[in-house]
């Protein structure tokens, strides 16, 4: 059975050509076969289409996948006890960084502050040592015609001299005396009596020297039968105080001051003159904990002021030479400045 194609709205209007009908037989199958129908009943239930599969990637492109932890900056549960520990040790890291800090500034600030106050006080009271210088020495008992045993014993008098404005200073008990021969033979020894010495003062002590059991060599004892005969017997004394400075109303902590003296008699008898002398001193902290450490602080504070004070003054005397080259007046200010510091009298042998 043939079918007749009419031709679409749109198609152009009829030109005058005849019309062309196709037909088809039966045994001539379509070139397109049309689908089938399909039919759905009310009780059948439609199935949802199934999504596209995704588009492959284009050659030369790569996919990164990012783990949600990163994305959310939450540690995974594995991880979490390691964050915790190490976010504990960096906040100790920096709260002991800081103490550190605190306690360097700290110690910087009380070594500045402590320099200050201790050139303040130095140019206020301008502390000196004391002086110590044998007055007297009388000898009983050296009986060298004998080889026996001796005890001999020793008057001495010892003159100290206090030359500060301001400063008193208080002797201790259980200071010493020993006087030697040869530095090793010890002839006697005695104690120190407990005074208070105040400002520009001076105080002759006396203390008995005794000694025991004393034996002497054969060279040793005609040595001294020799220097007798010369009327210069070269003996030794060794005096050690315990002190406390007293500035106004405050006492400081126990110095020791060591003398060293060399005195040389005439003859070891209780009319014995003294031919010559030399005494020398140190000065030494007591002992405590704490009191080696200040010292230590305070001598290098006492140098360093020196120091900073003297290459100022170097300074100024610097630029008045270049102003007296310049300036003949200038010669004025160099003498004020002579005047204001007593020409430099105070400073130590080292810097002068």
């Amino acid at each position: 059975m043939a079918t007749r194609v009419h031709p679409h709205a749109s198609s152009p209007p009829h030109s005058g050509k005849p019309e062309l009908k196709t037909t088809s037989s039966p045994s001539e199958p379509t070139s397109e076969p049309t689908p089938p129908e399909t039919t759905s009943s009310p009780s059948e239930p439609t199935s949802e289409p199934t999504p596209p599969a995704p588009a492959k990637p284009t050659p030369g492109t790569y996919i990164v996948k990012v783990p949600k932890d990163l994305v959310y900056r939450v540690p995974p549960p594995e991880n979490s006890r390691r964050y915790d520990r190490y976010t504990r040790r960096k906040n100790r890291r920096s709260w002991c960084r800081c103490c550190f800090c605190w306690f360097v500034g700290l110690v910087f600030l009380f070594i500045v502050l402590f320099g200050i106050v201790a050139g303040v006080l130095y140019l206020v009271f301008r502390p000196e040592a004391p002086d110590f210088a044998v007055d007297r020495i009388s000898v009983r008992g050296m009986d060298l015609a004998s080889a026996s045993v001796m005890s001999p014993e020793f008057d001495v008098a010892v003159r100290v001299n206090n030359p500060n404005d301001k400063i008193g200073i208080f002797y201790e008990r259980d200071g010493s005396v020993e006087i030697y021969y040869n530095e090793d033979v010890r002839l006697s020894n005695g104690t120190l009596p407990a005074f208070y010495q105040p400002s520009n003062n001076v105080t002759v002590i006396q203390t008995a020297l005794k000694g025991s059991s004393v034996v002497l060599s054969s060279a040793d004892r005609e040595a001294l039968v020799d220097q007798q005969t010369e009327g210069k017997v070269p003996l030794k004394m060794k005096l050690t105080a315990f002190v406390k400075i007293e500035v106004g109303s405050v006492k400081t902590w126990g110095i020791t001051i060591k003398i060293n003296c060399g005195v040389t008699l005439d003859k070891l008898t209780e009319q014995a003159k003294i031919v010559s002398k030399d005494c020398g001193y140190g000065l030494e902290l007591c002992y405590n904990p704490v009191t080696p450490v200040l010292y230590e602080i305070f001598s290098y504070l006492y140098h360093l002021y020196f120091l900073v004070f003297s290459l100022i003054i170097l300074g100024i005397e610097t630029l008045l030479d270049h102003l007296e080259a310049e300036n003949e007046n200038s010669s004025d200010y160099r003498e004020n400045l002579n005047s204001a510091v007593g020409k430099y009298s105070w400073r130590p042998e080292w810097l002068a």
